[in-house]
């Protein structure tokens, strides 16, 4: 079976890539930012750009039919290790604690200077 791009249209319309790809039943979501539909960056600090890019992830993965329960690897990029608290109790709060996915987070310098966070997922439909 052929990939299937994945492209909410309540996402900023991507140029290039997709925001999410499938092929059979695994569903691969590029890297998500904290850009709302109007392709700006959500103002604030890490907690509004995380709960921004994640709840980005969870559109993708729903337009797919998936849901949360279907995450089975995540790889957050945060351009500052010293948010990771405020970044993991937002976390905390979204997933089930019987259901964890795999996780990393590591600290990078992400494109542009405004974007805090961005991640990468692998979900199993």
């Amino acid at each position: 079976m052929a990939p299937v791009p994945v492209n909410p249209a309540a996402l900023p319309a991507p140029s290039g890539y997709s925001h999410g790809t499938l092929a059979g039943n695994t569903l691969y979501l590029g890297g998500q930012t904290a850009l709302d539909a109007d392709m700006k960056i959500v103002p604030g600090g890490i907690v509004e750009q995380f709960r921004q890019a994640f709840g980005n992830v969870l559109t993708t993965l729903r337009e797919a039919g998936g849901v949360p329960e279907d995450l089975v690897s995540v790889t957050i990029y945060l351009t500052d290790m010293k948010t990771f608290g405020e970044m993991n109790a937002v976390w905390d709060g979204w997933i089930s604690p019987g259901n964890t996915p795999a996780r990393a987070t590591v600290e990078v310098k992400l494109a542009g200077p405004k974007y805090g966070v961005e991640i990468m997922v692998i979900a199993a439909k």
